[in-house]
């Protein structure tokens, strides 16, 4: 552990992994509350393009990136919320567009062509600069800003928009600030999981910690202190066994949700016969608050 903190690459790596670790899931819950799963992953797509116009603009991918990701994002809400398209298919067009955008932009930049993706598409933590590092600190910095200081707002349009609407929120514009935080959680978590499989870190964290609480706060922390760990310990992996750091990472997720659901059923069990038998009475949180999808 000592020598793997000695090189600077890997305690940049290290840094990316904690602070991604936290913001992802950080969105995810919403995503989830909201049945949008696999959302990331339409955004991961339209991400790419944004990659790819980095390249064909001499610009930053990254920055390129957030904005296309955050345009992308904002048109799948629009097009939920105004027209007949329904959330699937809206996604299905984030999907394939994006893709589609990415391999033809990048093939028209100069001396571009499909291996400069590869590292957006599956991460390359190791490879983190001063620079990137910063910006995934910031970027991550204000997803959490978002995530934590509107987490009532957020929740209630997650949990139901029509009662939402009744309270006086302005449901519209949260959908949208929720869509533009995922765009921009997705573009900071590539570099360390890749844009294929950015959705994951956002999902399973959450999915996990559902397993073993139900109160929205206590899961949204569960949440968290899963990414980081699983961040970390794929990273750490990943140095040690010369493993690709992303597909470290959500595999190590996917072994925590089977380990935590095995141990979590018994619980599970005796609450649900401990409430039956209370005549389904609950605290006010697991009663009005639920976080299961």
């Amino acid at each position: 552990m000592t020598e793997m903190l000695g090189y600077e690459f890997m305690q940049r790596a290290l840094l990316a992994a904690l602070v991604v670790g936290i913001a992802a899931p950080a969105v995810g819950i919403y995503l989830v509350q909201r049945r949008q799963a696999l959302m990331g992953d339409g955004i991961g797509h339209v991400a790419l393009t944004g990659v790819a116009l980095g390249f064909l603009l001499s610009t930053s991918p990254v920055w390129m990136a957030v904005l296309v990701a955050s345009l992308g994002a904002m048109g799948m809400e629009l097009i939920r919320w105004y027209g007949k398209t329904r959330g699937d298919l809206a996604l299905a067009l984030l999907f394939y567009g994006g893709m589609a955008g990415g391999v033809m932009i990048i093939n028209l930049a100069p001396n571009g062509s499909n291996a400069n993706l590869v590292t957006y598409l599956f991460g390359s933590i190791t490879t983190v600069s001063q620079p990137d590092l910063i910006n995934i600190v910031c970027l991550s910095a204000a997803v959490l800003l978002v995530c934590v200081g509107l987490r009532r707002q957020l929740f209630a349009i997650c949990q139901d928009e029509e009662f939402a609407r009744v309270t006086g929120l302005p449901v519209r514009l949260l959908n949208l600030l929720l869509a533009v935080t995922a765009a921009v959680t997705v573009t900071v978590s590539m570099r360390v999981v890749g844009l294929l499989l950015v959705s994951a870190l956002m999902v399973i964290p959450v999915a996990t910690a559902q397993q073993a609480t139900r109160g929205f706060a206590t899961t949204l922390g569960l949440s968290v202190l899963f990414g980081v760990l699983v961040t970390l310990s794929g990273t750490t992996l990943s140095y040690h066994a010369d493993v690709p750091p992303g597909a470290s990472i959500v595999l190590i997720a996917i072994g925590l949700f089977v380990v935590v659901t095995v141990l979590a059923t018994p619980l599970a069990r005796r609450r649900a016969k401990r409430a039956a038998a209370d005549g389904g009475t609950g605290t006010l949180e697991e009663e009005y608050t639920p976080v299961r999808a």
